[in-house]
């Protein structure tokens, strides 16, 4: 297989991110984010660079476990809170989804999950009006492309920083600013049911997916190039197949045309009006 090269210069990479963030927090009229805070890699380097880029005081960070969320999982958003000084809440969001998982018993673990997802989202929007903050999102690159998300869930916020860096690059990133190694090490999991893991959701390693991603979106290289490149071409093919198929988590909702300076079309712009 071709030699890959993911690495990235974390000092700009931190430079570049964190000089967005306060950009785009400060854009739009506010001085702070809130955020949620999983325990998980992507939340706990969005939550440094938050805390960077506006100080500590200016982020709030959200836990927000359901019954059967991981002890661990908690305890490692604390370690990032404590780690960074910024203010937090925890709220359980249990009482407010089981209601309607009993009027579905037969519901399963991925439309449960969606159901948690979005119920966090609800929060992580009305903390954001008593915080009088913008949500940050943590979801990085390869899940964005995959559409490993739960749309108007995790994949709901104002910005990004993460949004442009693989898995491995958001690792990368993540040691360079003291993230502690507990968090970079342990098996990604969205922590939606009891031992839940990214990988083993997904059928591959972010590793080898970054790979593949890299070479099909950045480098623009057919399905045949990633064949000749080493990658199996079942996998290529599934891997191009999800991509395709969850590209509408990725775009605003299509508009109808019928008029001459449709939203999302011909009217793209704010600049346009003079910002």
């Amino acid at each position: 297989m071709h030699n890959i090269d993911l690495n990235i210069n974390p000092t700009l990479a931190r430079k570049i991110l964190t000089g967005f963030i306060r950009t785009e927090i400060t854009r739009h009229g506010f001085q702070r984010a809130v955020l949620g805070v999983s325990g998980g890699i992507d939340s706990t380097l969005c939550l440094y660079l938050a805390a960077e880029a506006l100080g500590p005081e200016n982020v709030l960070a959200l836990r927000l476990p359901y019954k059967t969320s991981s002890k661990e999982s908690l305890e490692h958003a604390q370690i990032a809170i404590d780690a960074t000084g910024v203010p937090s809440k925890t709220i359980d969001i249990t009482p407010m989804v089981e209601p309607l998982f009993e009027q579905f018993p037969d519901m399963d673990p991925l439309r449960r999950g969606n159901v948690m997802a979005r119920q966090r989202m609800i929060i992580w929007y009305d903390q954001s009006e008593v915080f009088d903050a913008l949500p940050l999102g943590t979801g990085n690159k390869t899940e964005i492309l995959l559409g490993y998300s739960t749309i108007y869930g995790d994949s709901a916020y104002a910005l990004n920083p993460n949004g442009d860096l693989y898995k491995t690059q958001i690792r990368q990133l993540a040691a360079a600013m003291g993230v502690p190694q507990v968090i970079i090490d342990k098996p990604p999991s969205a922590d939606l049911w009891a031992g839940q893991t990214d990988e083993g959701e997904l059928g591959f390693t972010y590793e080898e997916v970054d790979k593949l991603l890299y070479l099909l979106v950045d480098r623009r290289y057919t399905a045949e190039e990633c064949v000749a490149a080493g990658f199996k071409r079942p996998f290529v093919e599934g891997v191009i197949e999800r991509v395709r198929r969850n590209h509408f988590k990725r775009i605003m909702p299509p508009i109808a045309k019928v008029s001459n300076r449709t939203v999302g079309y011909d009217f793209l712009y704010l600049r346009d009006w003079g910002t």
